[in-house]
């Protein structure tokens, strides 16, 4: 056994030990790919979404020289056709670009692969006749050993991410790349099939792929691999019985990813994470750059200060990925920055509707650590009004309220969608966007005898008030349906009944606007709660 050549079982038996979700199906779609024309496959999914876990599943699965069959035959791909044919039965090529790069420096990568590999390959093959390129000598081997190989790349797009690589070191690792699997007169020689995964997809020359050979499967359009993105609903449920977790919990932080044909999965990592230390938090953090967010939200593009505004209060907005050239250090426009944060994981795309949005509550967290820190002049006025008027509320200045409220529902909202609830209440987000600092929010609050509209709870270290904000909309017809009003339905329904064990401080506010008025003016009340007032 070696490390890049035939790296054997050991690295999967230890996940075994482990909690384990099964997703060995995963290697019969590789198998049915064995010899065929679509035998090269690029699998580009977000950081900790299990592609290094599945990468050592394939190794076990493949190598030649182990006895894999204890770690396999519990698992669902026992029950594949293919499953006993393919087992063990092939050299194994197996790279993991991250793990190279913090061993030889970006600038030695192609130099150290090639030496180990060249080591490991005349080690396991005495007699092996000699080559002057790696690609030749993988030639030899299948011809010294009468066993193609299964090439496993994890982490191609690591010399392509990194900030320190050079345009020169990115076209020597692009190059390498074409020497295994450009020519098929090597290709159709050494490799039976390939299983490359990335973070994002392979980077384009113009508007075509670097390495055209391979099929490739994105976060964006995962195709036939798309059960093995991330967890399932039905993963994590099984998790939860299992482990007494709550399933509601889960899914409020880790789901969201929409997948078509599958619907929403999960990110394995903070799942796991979540499940062995008993709590809900982000662990995104841990695993990733944390400047990388504010990194690219800060860059100057045009419409990106109102998108990343729409992004936090919840919206879904438009994205067209088609030019994007799969490189971090091209990005043109708005559109190339989304695609870019949807294959790092901080969006999530809906294929049907092209539209991405936040997925949930784990990388909204990230978005509110980072829009404090955003540079661009648009953003950072709005994160400031937002922040002024949730202080403004907070010392019921009832006619600041009003005002900016006033201005945000006049920004926003052209005349055919302004008069509706609906834009009142998306008024209200928007300019409250800023919250997640010291507040939770919530809609439809059941409470008393109806629901509260909107309610902003405060967090445990804040020291600011709850909000429970009541919306409505005057018109002649409807003259009671003032401030005033707005105000009343809150107490007479009683909806802060749902909070007041949680804080003893409670605003009511009641905002409302003129229909008929030309300006459409905005009105505001705010006043104090009194746990009496229900009696």
């Amino acid at each position: 056994m070696g490390i890049y050549i035939n790296p054997g079982n050991e690295a999967f038996r230890v996940k075994r030990n482990a909690v384990y979700v099964d997703k060995s199906g995963l290697i019969g779609l590789v198998n049915r790919s064995i010899g065929m024309p679509n035998k090269l496959s690029c699998i580009s999914r977000p950081r900790r979404f299990g592609k290094s876990y599945a990468a050592q599943m394939l190794c076990a699965y493949y190598s030649f020289g182990c006895d894999s069959a204890p770690l396999f035959d519990d698992l669902e791909i026992a029950r594949d056709e293919t499953y006993r044919e393919h087992l063990n039965q092939y050299n194994v090529f197996y790279l993991d670009i991250s793990d190279i790069i913090g061993k030889s420096g970006l600038d030695e990568v192609l130099q150290y692969i090639t030496d180990v590999a060249s080591d490991e390959l005349y080690e396991q093959y005495p007699g092996i006749k000699r080559a002057n390129s790696l690609a030749d000598l993988l030639v030899n081997a299948v011809e010294a050993s009468g066993r193609k190989f299964i090439a496993i790349i994890d982490e191609w797009d690591a010399m392509i991410r990194d900030k320190k690589s050079t345009d020169d070191i990115r076209y020597r690792f692009l190059q390498f790349l074409r020497s295994l699997f450009k020519s098929s007169a090597i290709t159709d020689k050494v490799f039976a099939a390939a299983y490359m995964t990335g973070i994002l997809p392979i980077k384009k020359d113009g508007c075509q792929s670097a390495i055209s050979e391979f099929r490739e499967y994105t976060i964006l359009k995962p195709g036939k691999f798309a059960p093995y993105v991330g967890f399932t609903e039905t993963d994590v449920q099984k998790l939860c019985e299992e482990f007494h977790v709550d399933m509601a919990k889960m899914k409020f932080w880790y789901d969201g990813y929409k997948i078509k044909d599958i619907g929403y999965v999960y990110n394995p990592n903070s799942v796991m994470q979540a499940i062995e230390s008993g709590e809900f938090h982000s662990y995104w953090v841990a695993s990733s750059d944390p400047t990388s967010l504010l990194e690219y939200l800060n860059l100057d593009k045009e419409g990106l200060g109102k998108t990343l505004v729409d992004l936090m209060v919840g919206k879904d907005v438009p994205m067209n990925p088609v030019m994007f050239r799969n490189d971090p250090l091209c990005l043109e426009n708005e559109d190339d920055v989304l695609t870019l944060l949807t294959h790092y994981g901080y969006l999530s795309y809906d294929e049907e509707c092209e539209t991405v949005c936040i997925p949930n509550e784990e990388i909204r967290v990230e978005y509110a650590q980072s829009v404090h820190r955003v540079t661009h002049v648009e953003t950072m006025q709005r994160v400031k009004r937002s922040v002024q008027l949730m202080k403004d509320t907070a010392d019921m200045r009832a006619d600041a309220v009003a005002l900016e409220l006033q201005r945000v529902h006049t920004e926003e909202y052209n005349p055919l969608h302004y008069n509706n609830e609906q834009s009142l209440r998306g008024t209200i987000k928007l300019a409250y966007f800023a919250y997640r600092d010291k507040y939770l929010q919530m809609e439809e609050l059941a409470g008393g005898t109806g629901y509260a509209d909107i309610v902003y709870l405060p967090k445990r270290n804040s020291d600011y008030p709850a909000l429970v904000i009541e919306l409505k909309a005057l018109d002649k017809a409807h003259p009671e349906r003032d401030a005033e009003g707005a105000i009343a339905q809150i107490k007479r329904h009683n909806y802060p009944v749902a909070i007041q064990n949680y804080t003893n401080e409670i605003l009511l506010v009641g905002i409302c606007y003129d229909k008929d008025d030309p300006d459409k003016k905005h009105t505001c009340q705010i006043e104090c709660w009194q746990a009496e007032e229900a009696d």
